[in-house]
């Protein structure tokens, strides 16, 4: 600005000089003192308005005029200039060398405005400084088409032909870098919308695109639940009836509200929060039984959704431990948010609630024991699940499965069964034991026999030969038998022919004769024969030797066969 005002002053010191030469009282010396000063002056004057009438801008900068200088006055209200007036102006420079006559003399340049730009994940939020004001009753500006988006970068057509609106802007910059006029917009980053795979993002509009939205009642025809919010197709003020599918998605927080609502299957549990009695029992070496009572807290886990849920039954206070799966399908996405919010309110006030009241109403009918929540728990779950699922379908959860856990039942209901158990189990076991003792003496006894194998092996073998020389003698014995049978009628016979008394003195002497076969030692007579004269043996009164004796035996045996 200053080198401006300086060159101005001089091109017109130049043209004072036309008129005032100067003055050396030579003529001719004056003159040419005088076109050298004008030169100079013109040359010098020349140079430094062209050095004010260009502007070079870099690649990542936008280049930014403010008129001073010999233009209206804008108008009252407004702030950019469209038409040239003084103030901020609409134009902005791009980059590159721009020769503009005047340029830095007639305006302030700023060229340190750098490029917007968005980096990916985010979006640009852009409030205009200046334009039309906002309808009565709109927060926002009119959301640009996408065909008319450069339109509304550019400042000029902005604030003239477009008839843009200040104020908060409805349209968004995506990733990208931005050539705009940072005197007409203020830029904000803020983060995408990114739906994960599992999820789908109901959102809350606050603004209406759609020129035709129908009139919608805070009821849900379908299922009959209030809601907080309307239902109303995309483009309508109200919950969208259609949620985002899973992806990444750049709408203006400040007109639509997105809640993130899990597709898939949940549990929630609730678990914990009571403290847990037991009575154990136990039996001595002499079969007595004894019993000990212990208590554990059971602290409510992180994850759960409530501590368990405490039944009064019978006068018994029973806590019940339950596992609920629950699941929103994306068409009913929308039902949970207009009637509650979100799923952990649905679970906190509803279906948390409704499962506890529901419980209880079972577990309070007159004819309920407080042992069927372990003896008839299917039954019971079945209750529950017809009661629970119609509240959840009317907030919009589905809810797959309900399972109950194992109850707290009181201990001292448990004792006399437990008792009773434990006494059969006793006899068991002592029958057990007494069966075991047989079998173990029989072992023992196998054991035994088969350390004396050795011995029974004789015994069997001494006993098969008892067996055989019984045997052997009763053959002897029958042999005998019919030898002496023989015998006996050969000496009958020898009686019949010889005598009695005869036959007895022969049997003697072979008697005698046989011993001295058997032992010739006791025979010591001469071997000399004496016969009789006579019939008979009186003749035989010694016996002569061995040979001779024979010799006598024969000849008596051949008289005796003579007879």
């Amino acid at each position: 600005m200053f080198l401006g005002l300086i060159s101005i002053a001089m091109l017109a010191w130049a043209g004072y000089l036309l008129k005032n030469p100067i003055n050396k009282g030579d003529e001719q010396k004056s003159q040419v003192y005088t076109r050298i000063l004008q030169f100079a002056l013109v040359g010098i004057g020349l140079f430094l308005l062209g050095s004010r009438s260009f502007v070079i801008i870099g690649a990542n900068e936008v280049g930014h005029l403010e008129r001073i200088y010999l233009a209206a006055n804008l108008p009252p209200g407004k702030i950019i200039a469209p038409d040239g007036e003084k103030g901020p102006q609409s134009e902005i420079i791009g980059p590159g060398f721009h020769f503009m006559p005047f340029v830095r003399i007639l305006n302030e340049v700023n060229t340190d405005v750098p490029v917007v730009e968005i980096a990916e994940g985010q979006y640009g939020i852009l409030n205009a400084k200046d334009g039309l004001p906002l309808r009565q009753g709109q927060f926002i500006a009119d959301e640009w088409q996408e065909e008319k988006f450069q339109q509304m970068l550019n400042a000029t057509h902005f604030l003239t032909e477009g008839k843009g609106q200040k104020g908060p802007q409805l349209t968004v910059l995506r990733p990208g870098k931005y050539r705009i006029n940072r005197y007409l917009f203020d830029v904000k980053a803020a983060k995408a919308l990114d739906v994960p795979t599992g999820h789908v993002a109901v959102i809350r509009s606050n603004v209406q695109t759609n020129k035709s939205c129908p009139t919608t009642s805070l009821k849900n025809g379908k299922e009959g639940a209030h809601v907080a919010t309307p239902i109303v197709p995309k483009g309508c003020i109200g919950v969208w009836d259609e949620p985002l599918p899973p992806g990444r998605y750049y709408l203006n927080n400040r007109a639509y509200i997105p809640t993130i609502i899990p597709t898939r299957l949940r549990t929630w549990v609730y678990k914990g929060g009571y403290t847990r009695r037991k009575i154990d029992l136990r039996v001595d070496d002499n079969g007595k039984i004894s019993q000990t009572e212990t208590a554990e807290k059971l602290p409510v886990p992180k994850n759960a959704a409530s501590s368990a849920i405490l039944v009064r039954v019978e006068g018994w206070t029973v806590p019940v431990e339950m596992r609920v799966v629950v699941q929103v399908h994306p068409k009913n996405a929308p039902i949970v948010v207009a009637t509650i919010g979100n799923l952990q309110k649905v679970e906190d006030n509803i279906i948390t609630p409704a499962i506890r009241d529901i419980l209880r109403t079972i577990g309070g009918v007159k004819e309920r024991k407080a042992l069927d929540f372990m003896l008839k728990r299917e039954e019971i779950v079945t209750l529950l699940e017809k009661a629970i699922v119609p509240e959840g379908l009317k907030a919009g959860v589905s809810i797959q499965e309900v399972r109950m856990g194992e109850p707290a039942i009181p201990p001292e209901l448990l004792v006399a069964t437990l008792r009773e158990q434990l006494a059969a189990q006793l006899k068991t076991t002592y029958i057990k034991e007494q069966q075991a003792q047989k079998q173990r003496i029989a072992v023992e006894r196998e054991r035994a026999t088969a350390d004396q194998q050795g011995q029974l092996v004789k015994a069997e073998i001494a006993k098969q030969a008892a067996k055989h020389r019984k045997r052997q003698l009763q053959l002897e014995g029958e042999g005998e038998k019919l030898k002496l049978i023989e015998i006996a009628k050969g000496q009958q016979a020898q009686a019949n022919v010889l005598g009695k008394e005869r036959a007895m003195q022969l049997q003697a002497l072979e008697k005698t004769l046989d011993a001295a076969i058997k032992n010739p030692a006791i025979v010591k007579v001469p071997t000399v024969l004496v016969n009789g004269t006579g019939t008979g043996y009186a003749g035989a009164a010694a016996v002569l030797g061995a040979s001779n004796l024979l010799e006598t035996i024969k000849g008596l045996k051949a008289n005796s066969k003579k007879r």
